[in-house]
């Protein structure tokens, strides 16, 4: 009997582990970038961003979870080392420099998209291995399109 749940093949399995920690460390560099942003946020509408993206930032953690266990339970390493986040994440660094309210609000909402879209491609990548992981990312991508939706909506210009 074995500890972990089995998948057509060890290909397969392999390739979803992969998938899935990717989306852990881009999950965490989302987190740790939503963080930058609240922290460093300045201008006329702080205080409704500062709270706003604590907000979003809250939920991370537990889609960052759900992913890595899913790693486990395939029986993969899940996670990686910040070292490892540094090297590995397909987002773009944050730019330290950038303070203005909106600005902020439009990099975080071009950073939110990535991992957005990555996820779609994930469930689209994983439907034909493994209908549960497939699952996990479509629950994950519902999360992060409603933030991702909030984010844009700040930025439209119509009254």
């Amino acid at each position: 009997m074995t500890r972990f749940r089995k998948i057509k093949s060890t290909e397969a399995q392999e390739k979803l582990i992969e998938l899935l920690n990717q989306h852990v460390v881009d999950l965490t560099d989302l987190y740790i970038q939503t963080k930058l942003a609240h922290w460093n946020v300045r201008g006329p509408r702080f205080i409704a961003y500062h709270e706003f993206f604590d907000d979003i930032a809250g939920d991370l953690p537990e889609l960052i979870d759900s992913l890595a266990e899913q790693a486990s339970s395939l029986g993969g390493t899940a996670g990686q080392p910040v070292q490892g986040i540094a090297s590995k994440t397909s987002l773009p660094e944050w730019p330290m420099n950038t303070t203005k309210d909106i600005d902020v609000m439009e990099t975080l909402t071009k950073h939110w998209a990535h991992v957005a879209n990555s996820i779609r491609d994930a469930i689209e990548t994983s439907g034909d291995l493994d209908e549960q992981t497939s699952d996990l990312f479509t629950d994950v991508s519902h999360t992060l399109d409603k933030y991702r939706w909030f984010l844009e909506s700040h930025l439209t210009n119509e009254i």
